[in-house]
């Protein structure tokens, strides 16, 4: 059964730096590198956005809010993408969630992972 597990989050001091990390477990090589892998968030209250995304072949895009400060990469080989975040603010507190979503056929999301910015 393939599944996404996100890891990483964690609570951090405005100004400071987390790196989350999503392994997409039983997912073949082909379908990896030809989907788009994204990172959204939820923050409470609000609807979930999309925080960044890559395709292949394609240049990332990022929510206007993130831009500068986040940053997006995968690791093909070991099925593998991840977020910087650098210069957290208390508003990106939020539950971050990695999707998978290829030809519109297979979409899967994490589980989610807590990321609590104080000020």
């Amino acid at each position: 059964q393939a599944h996404l597990v996100e890891s990483g989050g964690g609570s951090v001091q405005a100004g400071g730096s987390l790196r989350l990390s999503c392994k997409a477990s039983g997912i073949i090589l082909s379908v990896f590198r030809g989907s788009a892998l994204g990172w959204y968030r939820q923050a409470p209250g609000k609807e979930r956005e999309l925080v960044a995304q890559i395709i292949s072949g394609d240049s990332p895009t990022y929510a206007d809010s993130v831009k500068g400060r986040f940053t997006i990469s995968t690791n093909n080989a070991r099925r593998m993408y991840y977020l910087e975040m650098n210069s957290l603010k208390p508003e990106d507190t939020a539950v971050y969630y990695c999707r998978l979503l290829y030809q519109g056929t297979i979409d899967y999301w994490g589980q989610g992972t807590q990321v609590t910015v104080s000020s």
